[in-house]
């Protein structure tokens, strides 16, 4: 199955709404941020989506496309009416959203604040629209934040930043056949060619850290995101760049 990995756009965010909403939903962040019984998934579709909008132009945000090769008849002319080296798009079927390395001595444009900014607005009004925020737990939220930011202090050192995985989702069904690993050299093979590291964090140690770890990931830091007795454990991996890329 030929697979092209294409920037985002906005026909494709209702497929990539469903495979995060489908490949998350047995995530333990997601299970412990989210009050089942009060979970809104249109709620949560209507986010997905303004992050997406806002990843067009604010992130690395991609998909991995299955192609359907067109080539020609018996007859020796074109399929379908297209020339013989056209290739056909199909389904998505896995998506990445990656932040671009940032020197964490420059100060924050004023671009990057209005686009922030922008999100910010867009998330409150679907507040309003939905009612409240759709089973989202707020301050298991801001302990995962508050432990998310306490990681990054400590690990990020780079003066040249890191490219940060956000999100890497395959569609259900199609894991095991190469896409997740696409997706991620559509970036850290562009960050071995400039030299610098990557960055992720995962809620979930197996089989995910294993994975991470074929693709040169190496664990940095193990913490506890807890409220009361419930807790949601914090994977911090880094990726050295490859030399001769």
């Amino acid at each position: 199955m030929p697979i092209e990995v294409v920037s985002l756009t906005e026909a494709d965010i209702p497929e990539v709404i469903d495979i995060i909403q489908s490949a998350f939903a047995e995530d333990p962040y997601f299970q412990w941020v989210f009050e089942s019984s009060q979970f809104n998934k249109e709620r949560n579709s209507d986010s997905l989506a303004v992050r997406c909008r806002w990843g067009i132009n604010n992130a690395i945000f991609q998909v991995a496309r299955e192609t359907e090769d067109i080539g020609v008849n018996d007859e020796g002319s074109e399929k379908n009416g297209t020339s013989p080296s056209v290739s056909a798009s199909s389904r998505v079927v896995g998506v990445s959203c990656w932040l671009a390395p940032q020197s964490p001595s420059a100060p924050e444009g004023w671009y990057s604040w209005y686009q922030g900014w922008v999100l910010s607005c867009r998330q409150m009004l679907n507040n309003v629209r939905h009612w409240g925020r759709g089973g989202l737990q707020t301050n298991r939220y801001w302990i995962w934040k508050d432990r998310q930011q306490e990681a990054q202090s400590e690990i990020w050192d780079d003066p040249k930043g890191y490219y940060f995985c956000n999100i890497v989702a395959v569609r259900p069904g199609m894991q095991g056949m190469g896409i997740g690993r696409k997706l991620f050299e559509a970036v850290t093979d562009r960050a071995d060619r400039e030299g610098v590291k990557c960055y992720l964090e995962s809620s979930r140690d197996v089989p995910n850290v294993q994975i991470y770890e074929k693709m040169g990931f190496q664990m940095r830091k193990e913490m506890e995101c807890r409220d009361g007795e419930d807790v949601c454990m914090l994977y911090c991996m880094v990726r050295e760049p490859k030399a001769g890329h």
